[in-house]
């Protein structure tokens, strides 16, 4: 019996450790894009060295303008792995993670229509390493997605007065 429930907790322990290492699956597709566009910017940048894998959402938000055209803020961190930049690995196990190496904290913000991100406004992509982050970037961050979207046409409410 002792031997059963140690195989439960074991099979248990593997299976949520496998479950942990791919929180990118469990992203909507519209928030997955703005993750691959920022893999791009990463991987075209000569000093970075090791492949990156999306670790968590700090925060997301998402406007619905209406005919099928969505704006869309995404704030979440990469961590690199032990992989080399340019690694297609589609087994995550293979390319643990780096503990020696801070997180890239991440903002992005585009807009799609018919789930394609569209080119203008251009997206915006800005990662940086994590201890390099302050506050003021943070906020610069949000508000230039707010401004974007505002710009673009966004919902805005309208004041009516009857007299």
């Amino acid at each position: 019996m002792a031997a059963g429930l140690l195989l439960l907790v074991c099979a248990g322990a593997v299976l949520y450790s496998a479950e942990a290492q791919e929180p990118y699956n469990e992203l909507p597709d519209n928030f997955k894009m703005g993750v691959d566009l920022a893999f791009e910017q990463l991987n075209s940048h000569a000093g970075v060295q090791h492949h990156f894998r999306f670790l968590k959402s700090v925060e997301k938000s998402e406007i619905e303008s209406g005919f099928g055209v969505k704006y869309l803020y995404h704030h979440f961190y990469l961590k690199p792995t032990r992989c080399p930049k340019g690694t297609t690995e589609s087994n995550p196990q293979r390319c643990p993670f780096r503990n020696d190496r801070p997180l890239m904290d991440c903002a992005v913000c585009y807009k799609t229509a018919a789930d394609q991100i569209e080119a203008d406004p251009k997206p915006y992509v800005y990662c940086i390493q994590r201890p390099r982050v302050t506050e003021e970037m943070r906020t610069t961050r949000r508000e230039h997605c707010k401004k974007m979207s505002y710009n673009s046409g966004a919902p805005t409410l309208l004041a009516v007065s009857t007299g």
